[in-house]
């Protein structure tokens, strides 16, 4: 007997959106200040891991690939996340220095979209925030060669108790882990609507300016 395709339970998984209107006159002039607006609603709303993200990234070829990390930095220069410089987005990074960012808030109805370019921070930003990390997230950047191939999880653990023992206290920084900040060049703010009319407004840098424009939904 041939499989039942999950294809028409697929196509009756539906919702119905509908929220506040999302109006022009509605935004704050510029993307951070609507974004932290935003945010601050996520998390007045209880959402789990309000700023966890969706960061996607392409090779110098142009093979594509996502994944999600925490915000852990918003400012007028940019969002800033951190990882293994050697892992597959730092590498991902270091040919192709675009980005893009994906918020999916999705029992408030709302996504945040950002593209832009992609900047290192100093080693020094890298350091302090490393530093203010709990001691085990410090051993365990040093103990995970992040998206490498390992043999098996026993030699992970084995990895992560090795260094536990090497630096029982202080483990200094990786010079292979640090931050990544995505400087905005489009935010995008989705607001769900009914009959799948969502508002859709973004922001477009224009040399210095930022210009809002309605997006078909």
């Amino acid at each position: 007997m041939d499989a039942v395709s999950p294809l028409p339970r697929l196509a009756g998984l539906r919702r119905t959106y509908e929220g506040l209107p999302l109006l022009e006159a509605d935004l704050a002039p510029d993307p951070l200040t609507q974004f932290l607006a935003w945010f601050d609603e996520a998390v007045a709303a209880g959402l789990p891991e309000p700023n966890a993200m969706v960061v996607a990234t392409s090779s110098a070829g142009g093979r594509p690939t996502a994944r999600t990390v925490l915000l852990k930095d918003c400012s007028p220069e940019g969002f800033v996340f951190y990882t293994n410089y050697e892992s597959r987005k730092g590498r991902d990074l270091r040919e192709n220095p675009q980005a893009s960012l994906l918020f999916p808030w999705h029992p408030i109805r709302r996504q945040v979209r950002v593209e832009g370019r992609v900047v290192r921070l100093s080693r020094e930003q890298s350091a302090a925030y490393f530093n203010s990390r709990p001691y085990p997230s410090r051993i365990g950047a040093w103990a995970s060669r992040q998206s490498a191939v390992v043999g098996s999880r026993e030699d992970l653990d084995r990895r992560y108790e090795e260094l536990t023992r090497r630096w029982p206290e202080e483990p200094p920084v990786p010079d292979f882990w640090g931050g990544f900040r995505v400087i905005p060049a489009e935010v995008e703010f989705w607001q769900g609507q009914l009959a799948r009319m969502h508002d859709r407004l973004r922001y477009r840098l224009s040399g210095s300016e930022w210009i809002v424009e309605r997006l078909a939904p």
